[in-house]
């Protein structure tokens, strides 16, 4: 009895020290939380936030011989070659700074990240933390305007830098909110699944958000919700935030878009899951004007009905994709090619970088596509660009996101399982 006494007491004792410990810790957090918060109050107004500089990530070393022994085996058409260009951990999406060409790069966790190439080697000198005192939670999309304003759009909250080009020397930076946390979709929506946001700035000075929609298919009782927030669609507002609208809608999960120069938007859209290796196929997808329907979620992917809404009538007016794409790939990033560098044949055409499959009996992708676009606005066929990241194992030596240009012309594409960025150059 003694000893079964003395062993609840024990147990209430750890349970009271680990009550203790976890009160402790949740205050602590709270209070990190908490001058978070005051640090991006000091930027807004200009003060410094004492904020150390994490060191910058290192460029050399095993991880990198490795990674440029992964490059060997990448297959491109003749005249292109691929380098490492930076070492970026979880690298996502990529915005090229228009003046001083500085990179900046999002990621699915905390943390934003710039690129410098100060001797324009067209190799990165120095990867470091971006804002470092700021709490940033999934920073996936990162765009900048004409005049250098790079735009951070997170899980549920946008923020602005002005000159981020010029104040990312240090940790402290301009910032300003574009809109709040928890005011970018309601909190009732937050999720794990299809968080990744995208921006882009389009001709007309408005910021467009893809939002993707947390669930494979959507119950029909989230309709309203989704129609009237944009959820599940493509947003845009004023540079400020004012003035928000959906612009675009059934679209199940786009992580790509980019405007063409006759001002048309461009979008992947990921299709359903659970309906087969070999469908539904992915999109490409091209918005004209505001309003435009996509088809999710009464089409899966391309023409495939989905289970869920087989029945229900599909609203007129649905604009069908540009380009299907390989079913299950997961297309992710893309940009319309502006570059002079590449051959004609891709100049105005659209790459887009494939993630790879997750849930397909046999993996697909890990590659970047080119889809060309003819000079009638229609799509091409879609055809492997740089391919070889997934092994004849079926193993992923690496996991294309997202692709963005350089001013010489020469193509970027981010890999956050590698965490890396390479760089692909054409000579004649």
């Amino acid at each position: 009895m003694r000893s079964v006494l003395k062993a609840a007491l024990l147990g209430s004792a750890a349970l009271a020290a680990g009550a203790s410990f976890a009160a402790v810790s949740l205050a602590q957090e709270a209070g990190d939380t908490k001058a978070k918060v005051d640090n991006l109050e000091k930027l807004q107004g200009f003060k410094s936030t004492g904020v150390a500089e994490p060191p910058p990530v290192p460029q050399t070393g095993r991880k990198a011989d490795a990674i440029t022994k992964t490059l060997q085996k990448i297959k491109l058409p003749d005249g292109f070659k691929i380098d490492l260009y930076a070492i970026v951990p979880d690298a996502r999406a990529m915005a090229v700074g228009p003046n001083a060409g500085v990179v900046f790069v999002g990621t699915r966790k905390s943390k934003v990240y710039t690129v410098t190439d100060r001797d324009k080697d067209r190799v990165a000198d120095e990867v470091k933390v971006f804002a470092p005192g700021i709490d940033f939670k999934i920073p996936n999309g990162v765009c900048f305007s004409r005049d250098g304003v790079l735009t951070v759009v997170e899980q549920n909250r946008v923020l602005a830098f002005p000159a981020a080009e010029f104040f990312y020397e240090g940790p402290d930076v301009a910032a300003a909110v574009v809109v709040k946390q928890g005011e970018l979709i309601p909190v009732s929506e937050e999720s794990y699944n299809h968080t990744a946001r995208i921006c882009r700035i389009g001709p007309d000075g408005k910021l467009y958000i893809s939002l993707g929609q947390p669930y494979n298919v959507p119950p029909k009782e989230k309709a309203e919700l989704y129609a009237k927030t944009g959820i599940g669609g493509i947003i845009r507002m004023d540079a400020d935030g004012k003035n928000r609208e959906v612009f675009a809608t059934g679209i199940r999960n786009s992580v790509g878009m980019d405007f063409a120069p006759d001002k048309t938007l461009w979008f992947t859209d990921n299709q359903v899951d659970g309906m087969g290796d070999d469908q539904p196929p992915g999109e490409l997808n091209q918005a004209t004007k505001p309003g435009q329907n996509f088809g999710f979620p009464w089409y899966g992917g391309g023409a495939v009905r989905t289970a869920e809404y087989k029945n229900d009538a599909v609203p007129p007016d649905v604009v069908p994709p540009k380009a299907e794409l390989p079913p299950h790939a997961a297309d992710l990033g893309m940009i319309v090619y502006r570059g002079k560098m590449f051959p004609e044949k891709y100049r105005g055409g659209i790459f887009t970088a494939e993630h790879g499959s997750w849930n397909r009996t046999t993996p697909l992708g890990a590659r970047v596509m080119f889809v060309p676009v003819n000079k009638d606005g229609g799509a091409g066929k879609p055809e492997p660009f740089a391919e070889g990241w997934l092994n004849e194992n079926g193993e992923y030596l690496g996991r294309p996101v997202d692709v963005a240009t350089l001013p010489d012309g020469s193509l970027l594409v981010s890999d956050d399982t590698a965490g890396a960025i390479y760089r692909i150059s054409y000579e004649k």
